[in-house]
């Protein structure tokens, strides 16, 4: 992935409108700066296998990931447009099921689905629907947040388990079962995210998608020019995901979740913040995961159960393929 955002930076040399947030920074969406506010744009596609899955299908997927870029940078998310790609002979029921899920996921999100497209193309040249989404939002010029905003001192508040939507899928496609049902955590997280932002001094957000919470807090760490220090016994994760990782090889903290986020917060505020995303509906399981420091930038370091250290590295490829 690295090797084509690489080749996408050197082709494309219009990145960013005057004063906007754009392919330079390559956050979680781009910005046209208003006189008053930013307009936030984000696009996303997805080929999720198989397009249902436990706890959520390829509808709720595509809706909720945008959802949640623009709300990632602050924005209060409005409207999206979406496209839809489907082979021939596609169930007309699997696609009213998909357009329904994502009816009431731009519902819950409280946005409108204003704009789209559908093809078809020929059986067998894509694997049943790609979903590709555009979405927009709006946020005041001083409350813009960016991967680039933690400070030393900040301290990191994960918003709820790690690994639930990928292990969820892999599970669900080499037919491993458990105890208990382990469910997608695919969310429209617009609640929680506003009720942390409603509590003021957050100074960076991300949603850990491809390559898990490791990617996301390397994203941090690099672009705020901080290291972050993780403790492992507060990272909430399910007795499922973790026996589930060990059994297929899999590091949980390069996991895709699709319904989660990290967000960094002024030490000050942190406990009030954490209390209130506790009293959302995806933020019960919220917990403070890690502190910012200026000490060695750039690097994200897990102070083990035992009390060791190591290193969270950059994940050089996604564990689990196909999985948004």
């Amino acid at each position: 992935m690295s090797e084509i955002i690489r080749l996408i930076s050197e082709v494309i040399t219009e990145k960013n409108l005057p004063n906007g947030i754009g392919l330079k920074e390559l956050d979680d969406g781009g910005t046209v700066p208003m006189q008053d506010y930013e307009i936030v744009f984000a696009g996303d596609a997805h080929a999720v296998h198989p397009i249902f899955y436990p706890g959520g299908n390829i509808g709720k997927l595509a809706i909720s990931g945008t959802v949640n870029d623009l709300l990632m940078m602050g924005a209060k998310p409005l409207a999206i447009a979406d496209t839809l790609v489907v082979e021939e002979g596609f169930e007309i029921k699997k696609l009213k099921k998909i357009l329904e899920t994502m009816n009431e996921t731009a519902k819950e999100a409280h946005i409108a689905i204003i704009a789209g497209d559908f093809k078809v193309v020929p059986k067998g040249k894509i694997d049943q629907i790609l979903i590709s989404t555009f979405g927009i939002g709006i946020v005041k010029k001083n409350q813009l947040i960016l991967d680039s905003g933690l400070q030393p001192g900040d301290k990191i508040i994960l918003t709820g388990s790690i690994g639930d939507h990928g292990i969820a899928i892999m599970a669900h496609r080499e037919g491993i079962e458990f105890e208990t049902e382990l469910l997608s955590d695919t969310a429209p997280l617009v609640e929680t995210i506003q009720a942390a932002l409603s509590v003021g001094q957050v100074t960076a957000m991300k949603d850990p998608t491809r390559g898990g919470i490791a990617a996301a807090l390397n994203e941090f760490a690099e672009k705020s020019n901080v290291s972050i220090w993780l403790r492992e016994n507060q990272i909430p994760i399910k007795e499922a995901v973790h026996a589930a990782s060990e059994m297929l090889g899999i590091d949980p903290y390069e996991v895709t979740c699709e319904g989660k986020a990290l967000i960094g917060v002024k030490e000050k505020n942190v406990n009030q913040v954490l209390e209130t995303i506790k009293k959302t509906k995806y933020g019960k399981d919220a917990a403070i995961i890690g502190t910012v420091k200026s000490e060695r930038p750039g690097m994200v370091i897990l102070e083990t159960k035992i009390g060791g250290h190591r290193i969270v590295e950059m994940p050089y490829g996604e564990p689990i393929p196909r999985v948004c």
